[in-house]
């Protein structure tokens, strides 16, 4: 296939810049301890400085993979899938979600929420940033808001962003995985004084798996 046509296939979401694929446990957030099957997509923008997958960020690192191929595997190990990234609503995920659905699977994404939706999903994880805002769209979308606490502002932050999210939207605070022995009490504090949170905790590194 040509440069070009491989171009204009990524842009339409027929093909997607996939760093990596994988089934394991959910280690995070509403679904934890459940299996499920991740697709990440290269290509991020929002530059978390403590980002755990900074590779993921140059998606020309990644190669433009077919969606039918990403939806075939998928389709081998799992009920649920979940696709993260880097940012994956930086591309089209209509085309991908729609060959998902083809092979009856659950499909979820892990989201900062900073580009316009696109794709069909039955559970959105929302986890905002401050560095690039969510869009409007992506508090009312939100099935799950998960607000990573790496410092005592965060705090504040979590509580901005609360008051944004759909009235549904399951709360949860998780500690950055290199402060957590600082955060996590306080985290435990705050969760029991108010109890709207839930505590989230990066359970798949304790358990030393993807």
């Amino acid at each position: 296939m040509l440069k070009t046509e491989i171009q204009l296939a990524v842009e339409k979401g027929e093909m997607l810049p996939l760093m990596e694929e994988f089934y394991t446990i959910q280690g995070e957030g509403f679904h934890t301890g459940t299996a499920a099957y991740f697709i990440r997509v290269g290509g991020c923008d929002v530059g978390c400085h403590w980002c755990d997958v900074k590779e993921s960020w140059n998606a020309e690192l990644h190669p433009p993979t077919g969606i039918a191929a990403i939806a075939a595997n998928a389709a081998k190990y799992a009920h649920t899938i979940v696709v993260t990234g880097g940012e994956p609503l930086m591309w089209d995920m209509a085309p991908l979600t729609a060959k998902l659905k083809d092979h009856n699977l659950k499909i979820h994404i892990e989201t900062s929420g900073a580009y316009a939706f696109s794709g069909s999903w039955d559970w959105i994880c929302l986890s905002p940033k401050k560095t690039k805002l969510p869009v409007d769209e992506a508090y009312e979308k939100a099935d799950e808001l998960k607000v990573i606490i790496h410092n005592k502002h965060d705090f504040i932050f979590a509580e901005e962003q609360a008051a944004k999210v759909n009235d549904n939207a399951v709360l949860f605070l998780q500690p950055e995985w290199s402060k957590k022995e600082q955060m996590t009490p306080l985290i435990v504090d705050y969760v029991m004084e108010n109890p709207k949170w839930r505590v989230s905790l990066q359970t798949h590194k304790y358990l030393n798996i993807p």
